[in-house]
């Protein structure tokens, strides 16, 4: 089933067929299948099917750089309109083309590493067709919120160059994010401030201790992790603000450019944050560091 999530622009649906066929337009949503074939793993309905939603900035304010965005939800729904619809919106004011990215979870019947999995495949699918989206292979960033900001965490450090000899084009991209931006996200597994919730989901309740520890993505950092902005709210009891400082930490140790704001008021979930006396600015800084450390590179 397909579903308008953003009135007043046009669909093109893209169902095994390259983009070059078809003529898309700023505004113009463009669904793109991870696997033209259906997805590989447990059985997915068709409408969990793992897709990208592509909407691209004016021809004039495109900056190549590209952003696959992760809706959060616990790792069992997604937030697909506050930490999708309105986030593309917001990164193609500026002249990223925006991919939010449906990958499937708990609710769709699938744990790890089908997240992770789906994630990977979107970096190296939107990689691999650069050329066709006039986007820049060193540009390619991650974006998540949540449970989708640990998925984000996931994909900057469990990552790899691809398969050379794959016969798909797209298994012989790297799956390694240039930069992230996580939102209130899920880091850790392990600690006494995990979200409960999205561990369950992903793992299941009693998960293997190793498994556990190697997605507690704050001791997954190296030296070879890309940069990252973060931003938290202090009022997050949700998912409190330590996940955050935790992996900036990481960074920081591990010698890695990273921007932490942590803001007083604002509790969980807050998507832009319009709304949201004393951190409404969060977009702008993020946008700043966007615009400084990525796109002027």
């Amino acid at each position: 089933m397909r579903h308008r999530w953003r009135t007043g622009f046009h669909w093109v649906a893209l169902i095994g067929v390259a983009i070059g066929q078809v003529t898309c337009f700023a505004g113009d949503v463009v669904e793109i299948p991870l696997w033209k074939d259906g997805a590989p793993g447990a059985p997915t309905k068709p409408q969990d099917e793992p897709m990208l939603f592509m909407t691209r900035p004016t021809t004039g304010a495109a900056t190549r750089a590209a952003i696959i965005v992760c809706p959060g939800g616990g790792y069992g729904h997604l937030s697909m309109e506050k930490e999708g619809n309105k986030i593309a919106e917001w990164l193609n004011s500026f002249g990223v083309t925006a991919f939010v990215l449906r990958y499937r979870h708990a609710g769709t019947g699938h744990k790890h590493p089908t997240p992770m999995l789906d994630g990977q495949r979107a970096i190296r699918t939107v990689r691999a067709r650069t050329g066709e989206w006039e986007i820049d292979p060193k540009k390619i960033g991650v974006m998540g919120f949540s449970a989708g900001g640990h998925l984000a965490s996931t994909l900057g450090t469990h990552f790899d160059a691809g398969t050379a000899s794959a016969s798909d084009p797209i298994d012989r991209a790297s799956s390694r994010p240039d930069f992230m931006i996580l939102c209130y996200p899920v880091i850790s597994l392990v600690a006494e401030y995990t979200h409960t919730g999205s561990r369950d989901n992903l793992l299941g309740k009693k998960p293997d201790a190793t498994l556990t520890k190697s997605l507690s993505n704050e001791f997954q950092v190296t030296s070879d992790t890309p940069p990252a902005f973060l931003f938290h709210t202090d009022e997050d009891h949700y998912v409190p603000t330590e996940n955050s400082v935790a992996f900036y930490l990481a960074l920081r140790h591990a010698g890695v450019p990273a921007e932490l704001h942590v803001y007083r008021n604002g509790g969980h979930g807050v998507g832009l944050a319009e709304s949201v006396p004393g951190m409404s600015d969060w977009p702008a800084r993020c946008r700043a560091w966007i615009e400084t450390q990525v796109l002027a590179k």
